[in-house]
């Protein structure tokens, strides 16, 4: 670990450990709705973002309600997305018993889906349907896991339905990652059998780079296949502006029924070994 990597964790455990009295003082002022649970995390995020030294640049016009749906990269996404504006993060449910960050990730007004999937899917849709009706957007990584960004994965159509139910607006969002020194992309993403802590400091102790997120425009839909499947295709045109990779599955394959927490879902399950951020 160098020195940078020293400093930088530094900075982050005090932006950790501040954020505590901060949402104590939010509960001063008043009663902790999810609307101020949201801008808690907003805060929070900035501050994290700047002790890591991750800069961000947007493009396109930011939504500010409604479901955001985008590629998935990294736990750092949700820091991105949290960071450029308030938003509710549709998770899977082992991600609450993460040490601290799990306490976060409630204080922040996250959704949790069930690893069973459908067991849970009312109270999901319950739970989006409510935040839809604030000034915040619901995230949602339709993937169901992070990838290398070689590819896109298939998206899972099944959380598309509250929106709909709803008729508030899908928005598409894509986001990569560009380093000044030229470090491949893939550097920054945590997939696969990756150890959160060892890819944590690696961020830390490496050099700035800059997560580039673009928004699309946002669209109504009245059916969750078709839905996903626009969706798909909106997301990799976006990332490809951005100059990232969007090879992958055909279209025919980029929508699927399963839920983001259903048991096929090859996702691992904790920080010991793998990536289950979203």
């Amino acid at each position: 670990m160098n020195i940078r990597a020293i400093r930088r964790l530094i900075a982050l455990g005090l932006v950790l450990l501040l954020c505590i009295p901060r949402l104590w003082l939010y509960r001063l002022r008043g009663p902790l709705t999810l609307h101020r649970r949201a801008l808690w995390g907003h805060a929070t995020g900035k501050q994290m973002m700047a002790a890591m030294g991750i800069r961000y640049k947007v493009s396109g016009k930011f939504p500010q309600s409604g479901l955001l749906i985008s590629n998935h990269l990294s736990y750092l996404d949700v820091l991105v997305y949290g960071s450029i504006v308030p938003c509710f993060f549709v998770s899977k449910s082992e991600v609450s018993r993460w040490p601290f960050f799990g306490w976060m990730s409630r204080a922040g007004g996250t959704i949790y889906v069930e690893r069973s999937g459908r067991a849970n899917v009312e109270t999901v849709s319950q739970q989006m349907a409510e935040r839809f009706h604030l000034p915040v957007m619901v995230l949602l990584f339709p993937e169901g896991t992070s990838t290398d960004g070689s590819q896109m994965l298939q998206f899972r159509s099944r959380l598309f339905t509250p929106a709909i139910a709803a008729g508030v607006p899908v928005t598409p969002a894509a986001i990569r990652y560009a380093a000044e020194d030229g470090t491949p992309e893939r550097e920054f993403c945590w997939f696969g059998d990756a150890k959160f802590l060892p890819h944590l400091l690696k961020t830390l102790g490496g050099s700035s780079f800059t997560a580039e997120v673009r928004f699309g425009e946002p669209n109504g839909y009245t059916e969750r296949r078709s839905a996903a499947a626009s969706a798909y295709a909106e997301v990799a045109a976006l990332r490809h502006a951005l100059g990232g990779v969007t090879s992958g599955i055909s279209k025919d394959a980029a929508v699927s029924g399963r839920g983001i927490g259903d048991e096929s879902d090859p996702m691992l399950t904790n920080l010991g070994t793998g990536n289950n951020c979203n």
